[in-house]
């Protein structure tokens, strides 16, 4: 089903976006980066949170890391994963698939600004199989998503 929400979103929202299956598994950083040709911060990663009541995407580079002060400055609270099976029940997506697009229920949706590092990324598509090629503005407009600072500086290579 959640591949399939996925599909429709494009089809709805922006049909000339492909969605992408692989023959193998993408659900990592890694797995995705590998099966795509792109290098591990391309992949734009989705976090699923909870932040007192409210439940929030996170789209992040896949190397970033969350920086806890700055997402409890940023989100008024500190932020809780939610377990896997939350995140199915709550986005429709399993984990490995998450996204933002063509979710079982409306949330609030941030792109992280470590993701301006790119023109194109490459997030999950609803499957653990599954992604899409999208510009980084294209993804936060199509998403209705808010821009934000939470994730830790990148340190250059010493």
């Amino acid at each position: 089903m959640s591949l399939q929400s996925v599909k429709a979103f494009f089809s709805e929202h922006a049909p000339d976006i492909e969605v992408i299956e692989t023959p193998t598994s993408s659900a990592t950083v890694a797995l995705a980066a590998e099966a795509h040709g792109v290098e591990p911060g391309q992949i734009a990663k989705t976090i699923c949170m909870r932040v007192g009541d409210r439940v929030l995407l996170v789209v992040a580079r896949g190397d970033a890391r969350i920086d806890n002060r700055k997402s409890r400055d940023a989100f008024g609270g500190k932020p809780r994963m939610l377990d896997a099976e939350q995140v199915v029940e709550i986005t429709g997506h399993p984990v490995g698939g998450v996204c933002p697009f063509g979710l079982a229920s409306p949330l609030p949706i941030y792109c992280d600004t470590s993701l301006r590092a790119y023109e194109e990324v490459v997030p999950a598509a609803g499957a653990t199989n599954a992604a899409v090629r999208i510009g980084v503005e294209r993804m936060a407009q199509l998403t209705g998503a808010e821009w934000c600072d939470i994730c830790e500086e990148r340190k250059a290579p010493q």
